[in-house]
């Protein structure tokens, strides 16, 4: 019995395949697969960079520094170990911690939101300071609890997937994820005092 001949790369439908085939071929070579890899998951790459750099440039930046990460390293990847999307995310949050640890001179936020029409002016200012207090007490959160936030609930990763993202512990991270939560409420609450 003879094996099969190898699929020519132009026959190979790249929207159909799963991500670790799609690794697979971009490993080999095809960098087809790796672009359609890229148009799956750049901008879930970006959304968990940004939630941890909080400044869109880095983010923007990092984001394709991952990307390039894993195009150099796809025939590292072992699928019986992780899947493709924690692997990826793995390789996002360890860069963007980096780069949230780097010392950089970030220009101060500005919130510009347009008004909710239905609400009154004192309900506006009430929901747009809660907002300000929420975000400045995610800047004050260490890189690793913003990182736990970004993935288990902008995300929505498993806490299994996000505690491998993370390389620590499911328990670990339900101990991130607690004294972030912590954190937060306590901020929120000193503020209101």
């Amino acid at each position: 019995m003879s094996c099969p001949a190898p699929q020519p790369r132009q026959d190979r439908d790249r929207a159909a395949a799963p991500d670790e085939t799609l690794l697979a071929w971009a490993a080999a070579g095809d960098r087809l697969a790796f672009d359609e890899l890229t148009l799956r998951h750049l901008s879930r790459v970006y959304s968990i960079v940004h939630r941890i750099v909080r400044d869109p440039a880095v983010a923007e930046e990092t984001a394709q520094e991952v990307m390039f990460r894993a195009w150099q390293h796809a025939a590292r990847f072992d699928p019986g170990r992780a899947r493709f999307t924690t692997w990826l995310h793995r390789i996002a949050v360890n860069l963007a911690l980096n780069r949230a640890r780097a010392p950089l001179l970030q220009p101060l936020e500005t919130v510009a939101e347009l008004a909710d029409t239905a609400a009154g002016p004192e309900d506006t200012l009430a929901a747009k300071e809660n907002r300000l207090r929420l975000h400045a007490g995610l800047r004050r959160l260490p890189a690793r609890q913003r990182a736990a936030l970004a993935l288990f609930y902008d995300q929505a990763l498993s806490g299994a997937e996000a505690a491998a993202a993370l390389s620590v512990s499911p328990r670990a991270l339900e101990g991130l994820l607690r004294r972030a939560r912590r954190f937060l409420v306590g901020q929120m609450r000193d503020e209101d005092g």
